[in-house]
């Protein structure tokens, strides 16, 4: 019972601490006179993945590198097998022509590299984080230069220049409540594997995942009672990204990282990698540029299976 409130009230702070510090860091971008489009692709998209990047490093450097491992692999798929699944469920969304053409060709890419590095020898080495972080900044590059009107929805709408002790508030809460949220809900993950007697693998690709993905099906949903389509395939698919270049990309950097469950290598990143091939024919068929609700009945029962089969 005590894991499970340290996983509750550690998921908790991480998404408090994760909007305090976009708060934070669109307010000071808007002080310092940043192009709002420079701001949505670099510090929104960061600041969005702080709870995957903070868990992962502290799970990798506390000796838990499946826990990371599982994190962003589990989070991936639940961005589109859960939460888009659940958006295109509730209110059908329009495709834009980005997706075919940057998008979901950049996600792919990235997922093909990640799988290539840690597939054959079970570890992500520094060089190869440095290779990811490398390809991100120019996919951020390319972005910014070419497919500007691609990123602008990635701006929250409440973004209002603040004074600057409350930027500096907002900095300093949201980085303390990101790194005591990680402290709790690794504790507790590791805690409930034990007693349980899983892998921290299927810790980490289940509840630890879903968690660190909640902040966007909160989006999801707020933006379909608004009947706004804010969060756009493209959002998702760029959070994927952020996951995998800069969250693994990162903490690879920093340590590298060792498969120790052998199912993340022979299930979990086929899983991921399927999910993600599977969104391409999904926009184009029945209707072209289009995710209605069967869709998302589709991808919805792609996760389930994914679930069931791995913690069966």
């Amino acid at each position: 019972m005590g894991n499970l409130l340290f996983i509750i009230i550690g998921l908790v702070l991480l998404i408090l601490g994760g909007n305090w510090l976009l708060k934070a860091a669109v307010a000071l971008s808007l002080r310092l006179a940043i192009p709002k489009i420079v701001i949505g692709m670099t510090v929104v998209s960061f600041a969005t993945s702080a709870p995957e990047l903070i868990v992962s490093i502290k799970a990798a450097l506390d000796g838990f590198p499946d826990l990371a491992l599982g994190n962003v692999v589990g989070s991936n798929i639940a961005n589109l097998g859960l939460v888009l699944a659940i958006t295109v469920i509730l209110g059908s969304i329009d495709v834009r022509k980005s997706f075919y053409t940057t998008d979901w060709p950049v996600m792919m890419v990235a997922s093909l590299l990640f799988v290539g590095f840690i597939y054959f020898d079970g570890v992500l080495q520094q060089y190869e984080g440095i290779i990811m972080v490398v390809f991100l900044f120019l996919f951020l590059i390319y972005l910014l230069r070419f497919q500007k009107t691609a990123v602008v929805d990635e701006m929250p709408e409440d973004d209002i220049p603040l004074p600057l002790y409350m930027i500096v508030l907002f900095l300093g809460i949201g980085g303390t409540a990101l790194w005591g949220g990680s402290e709790l809900l690794i504790n507790g993950a590791v805690g409930m594997a034990s007693t349980f007697g899983v892998s921290d693998r299927i810790i980490g690709i289940t509840i630890v995942s879903v968690g660190t993905s909640i902040p966007e099906l909160a989006a999801s949903i707020i933006a379909i009672i608004k009947k706004e389509k804010a969060i756009s395939l493209g959002n998702l698919i760029g959070s994927n990204i952020f996951n995998l270049l800069a969250v693994l990309g990162i903490t690879s950097i920093i340590t590298p990282i060792t498969v120790m469950d052998q199912g993340l290598l022979s299930n979990d990143i086929f899983w991921m990698l399927g999910i993600s091939f599977l969104i391409l024919p999904l926009v184009f068929f029945p209707k072209g540029l289009r995710l209605g609700w069967r869709d998302g009945i589709i991808l919805l029962l792609f996760y389930v299976t994914f679930i069931y089969l791995t913690i069966k």
